[in-house]
Protein backbone atom coordinates (compact mmCIF):
# COMPACT_ATOMS: atom_id res chain seq x y z
CA UNK A 1 0.00 0.00 0.00
CA UNK A 2 1.06 3.75 -1.16
CA UNK A 3 2.53 5.54 1.94
CA UNK A 4 2.72 9.68 2.66
CA UNK A 5 6.02 9.74 0.53
CA UNK A 6 4.69 8.86 -2.26
CA UNK A 7 2.78 12.43 -2.42
CA UNK A 8 6.31 14.35 -2.34
CA UNK A 9 7.83 11.51 -5.08
CA UNK A 10 5.16 12.46 -7.18
CA UNK A 11 5.77 15.95 -6.92
CA UNK A 12 9.52 16.05 -7.80
CA UNK A 13 8.74 13.92 -10.61
CA UNK A 14 6.33 16.61 -11.74
CA UNK A 15 8.43 18.98 -10.86
CA UNK A 16 11.60 17.89 -13.22
CA UNK A 17 8.93 17.27 -15.94
CA UNK A 18 8.23 21.15 -15.87
CA UNK A 19 11.92 21.64 -16.01
CA UNK A 20 12.08 19.67 -18.48
CA UNK A 21 9.01 20.92 -20.70
CA UNK A 22 10.57 24.54 -19.78
CA UNK A 23 14.24 23.91 -21.65
CA UNK A 24 12.73 21.30 -24.09
CA UNK A 25 9.89 23.04 -25.42
CA UNK A 26 10.37 23.65 -29.42
CA UNK A 27 12.06 26.20 -30.66
CA UNK A 28 9.66 29.08 -32.49
CA UNK A 29 7.22 31.94 -32.22
CA UNK A 30 4.54 29.00 -30.43
CA UNK A 31 7.56 28.22 -28.01
CA UNK A 32 5.59 29.91 -25.00
CA UNK A 33 2.02 28.38 -25.56
CA UNK A 34 3.85 24.72 -25.90
CA UNK A 35 6.03 25.80 -22.50
CA UNK A 36 2.19 26.68 -21.08
CA UNK A 37 0.64 23.96 -22.42
CA UNK A 38 2.65 21.25 -21.14
CA UNK A 39 3.39 22.86 -17.55
CA UNK A 40 -0.14 23.11 -17.16
CA UNK A 41 -1.19 19.51 -17.95
CA UNK A 42 1.50 18.29 -15.87
CA UNK A 43 0.49 20.00 -12.93
CA UNK A 44 -3.46 19.34 -13.58
CA UNK A 45 -2.95 15.55 -14.04
CA UNK A 46 -0.50 15.94 -10.38
CA UNK A 47 -3.75 17.53 -8.51
CA UNK A 48 -5.95 15.77 -9.81
CA UNK A 49 -4.10 12.49 -8.75
CA UNK A 50 -3.01 14.06 -5.31
CA UNK A 51 -6.61 14.96 -4.57
CA UNK A 52 -7.43 11.34 -5.57
CA UNK A 53 -4.80 9.92 -3.71
CA UNK A 54 -5.72 12.01 -0.41
CA UNK A 55 -9.41 11.17 -1.11
CA UNK A 56 -8.38 7.49 -0.01
CA UNK A 57 -5.62 8.11 2.04
CA UNK A 58 -7.80 9.84 4.72
CA UNK A 59 -11.43 9.28 4.14
CA UNK A 60 -14.09 11.65 5.25
CA UNK A 61 -16.53 9.25 6.01
CA UNK A 62 -15.53 5.60 7.11
CA UNK A 63 -17.45 2.73 6.07
CA UNK A 64 -20.25 0.81 8.42
CA UNK A 65 -21.57 -2.58 7.96
CA UNK A 66 -25.13 -3.03 8.03
CA UNK A 67 -24.78 -7.27 8.34
CA UNK A 68 -23.92 -6.61 11.88
CA UNK A 69 -26.28 -7.87 14.54
CA UNK A 70 -28.44 -5.02 16.65
CA UNK A 71 -26.90 -5.18 19.87
CA UNK A 72 -23.20 -5.44 17.85
CA UNK A 73 -23.70 -2.16 16.54
CA UNK A 74 -20.90 0.82 17.36
CA UNK A 75 -22.70 4.47 16.07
Amino acid sequence: MAKGYSIFIGLAIVAAMCVAAWFLSPKGENQTTWRSSLILAFISCYLMWFITFMAQLHPLIEPRRTTVREGFQFE
